[in-house]
């Protein structure tokens, strides 16, 4: 728990220090509230019991009580809301570290099963915790309800001190049983990232158009459809499972619950019937073991809950963390314009977890200016020779070296200036030529034109609408603006997909030209899983201000 608040806390304060303010404002405001009512309620009942009673004293009473519940409550709920706003800006933040980590850890890792089932977890940890906001809320409840039971019970020490054993009895066995719950929480989630890859994985081949033509040349939808049932079965038997262990803890629980209100009315009556202490003060009483039950078993939560939350959000610290596959060195290149030789001495290699050697004992020596061909069957190391060359991967036997040093010894980004490379399944992306060309460089519009020269594809680009700055691949045009904005809410990967995360079906819609998605739009109002009343509201006032018909 301690690494996830070291490591979430200072984000969070940078991304917004008026956040922890309007949090400590809010705190006071929380711990206040239980107070009002506490302090009136017994002043105004004992002044309706009173055998001359004083309306005025009464009207008094009543509306001091009142009128400051609903300011008070007023200003909490306010803050509240406001709080709420920063949900989806420190979610979005914690989605695109984890979108940038994927970008940055070695290209090994993207084909290695933990690697990937920790970016699964990482993401789903992100929605499970509630992000920064959720760990925030639970940490901030705490100090509220710490200052409510100092304040309660000093309240119920001066006149009912048994009360406080009985609740403090029964508070100690819900809060074991909370615990255990909490516990069997965490171990099932751990579980569920490994179906749910699967599962999202199964879903994606399905609903991606880049896979129609196979699905119906080789009668793949049979194959695929049983699969999906497959794993859905699968995460049914897991929710199951999990509900099944939870059930006898939740019913203790509630029996916990009857037994600590029983006690504190049983109790607070015997003192009431015994004239040990007033109407009003039976009424303050009996709120105040309320409150106090409340704040306890608040603080045993909201403790239990942060250890749970940070639990969940560590994956993504796990990540962030996620040891590096390549040795990677810090010696220059020298003069990276002079020619180089690149040498490959007795380099066996086989992929990892497949016992399958795909290189065995390659020696070759390139020289600069060569121009050489690898050729070969399907399978035989072409592609892997070119991995290892580009530092995707590292030898299992053998060196690979530049200038007679291993390649591992030198700065992993001066070492891959010397390289130029398009695999076969390259990718362009949805950006403008010129954005493609420099992929985060910053170069000259002539610097680009000269590249595009080079390659005979300068004519073809100045016959595009903008030329160098004509768009890739078809937009989403007046739909644009929306989908921008759906995208700033939700994540980008959760529209257009993210290694095993399917593409969106709204994408997909707009893609094939079909603009009626109206219900694909609302449908992303889900919060852990579950559809938030908020949100879909939320949906509906946006595609109703940017949908353009």
């Amino acid at each position: 728990m301690l690494n996830t608040l070291k490591f979430y806390l200072p984000v969070a304060w940078k991304l917004s220090k008026r956040y922890f303010i309007v949090s400590v404002i809010n705190v006071i405001v929380q711990a206040v509230l239980p107070f009002i009512d506490l302090i009136f309620l017994p002043l105004l009942v004992d002044a309706l019991c009173q055998p001359e009673r004083s309306v005025i004293q009464i009207i008094l009473y009543a509306a001091l009580m009142v009128g400051l519940d609903i300011a008070v409550g007023t200003a909490g709920t306010q803050l509240t809301i406001y709080l709420e706003r920063f949900e989806d800006k420190f979610l979005n933040y914690s989605r695109e570290m984890v979108a940038e980590r994927c970008m940055e850890i070695d290209f090994a890792l993207t084909e290695n099963k933990q690697a990937l089932d920790q970016i699964r977890k990482a993401n789903d940890g992100i929605d499970w915790s509630g992000g920064l906001h959720g760990i925030c809320v639970q940490f901030f409840s705490i100090i509220s309800n710490v200052i409510k039971i100092v304040g309660v019970v000093t309240i119920l020490a001066v006149s009912a001190p048994w009360l406080l054993l009985i609740i403090g009895v029964l508070l100690a066995v819900s809060s074991i049983l909370n615990a255990k719950k909490n516990k069997i929480e965490v171990k099932w989630f751990s579980e569920l990232s490994k179906v749910d890859r699967v599962y999202y994985y199964i879903n994606y081949e399905q609903e991606d158009i880049r896979f129609a033509k196979d699905i119906r040349l080789y009668g793949a939808a049979g194959t695929l459809i049983a699969k999906a049932a497959e794993q859905i079965k699968r995460t049914i038997s897991y929710d199951v499972d999990k509900e099944k262990e939870l059930y006898p803890l939740n019913i203790l629980d509630v029996t916990v619950t009857a037994l600590r209100d029983f006690g504190t009315y049983l109790y607070l009556g015997i003192l009431a019937i015994l004239g040990s202490i007033t109407i009003g003060q039976f009424s303050q009483l009996t709120a105040a073991g309320g409150t106090v039950n409340q704040a306890v078993q608040g603080v045993i939560f909201n403790i239990q809950d942060i250890v749970k939350r940070c639990s969940y959000a560590y994956e993504t610290v796990k990540l962030m963390e996620y040891p590096p596959y390549l040795q990677k060195g810090t010696r220059k290149v020298e003069d990276l314009k002079n020619p180089h030789e690149i040498e490959f001495r007795n380099v066996s290699f086989s992929y990892p977890n497949t016992g399958v050697q795909v290189l065995k004992n390659v020696s070759i020596k390139i020289k600069a200016g060569e121009r050489l061909s690898v050729v070969g069957l399907n399978g035989a190391g072409k592609t892997t020779f070119i991995k290892l060359l580009c530092r995707l991967y590292d030898t299992d036997e053998g060196e690979i070296l530049l200038d007679g040093v291993n390649i591992r010894d030198y700065d992993y980004d001066e070492y891959m200036k010397l390289f130029s490379v398009v695999f076969q399944d390259f990718r362009l992306l949805a950006f403008s030529v010129q954005e493609n060309v420099l992929l985060g460089r910053e170069d000259t519009p002539e610097a680009v034109d000269s590249v595009l020269e080079k390659v005979g594809l300068l004519d073809k680009v100045n016959t595009l609408p903008h030329g160098r700055d004509t768009m890739m691949f078809r937009q989403f045009g007046k739909d644009s603006l929306l989908l921008a904005t759906l995208a700033y809410n939700v994540g980008p990967y959760r529209l257009l997909g993210s290694g095993k995360i399917p593409k969106s079906t709204l994408i997909r819609k707009l893609e094939a030209g079909d603009r009626n998605i109206y219900r694909e739009y609302i449908a992303f109002c889900n919060y852990k899983g579950k559809r938030h009343a908020m949100l879909l509201k939320r949906r509906k006032a946006e595609f109703a201000l940017l949908y353009i018909p």
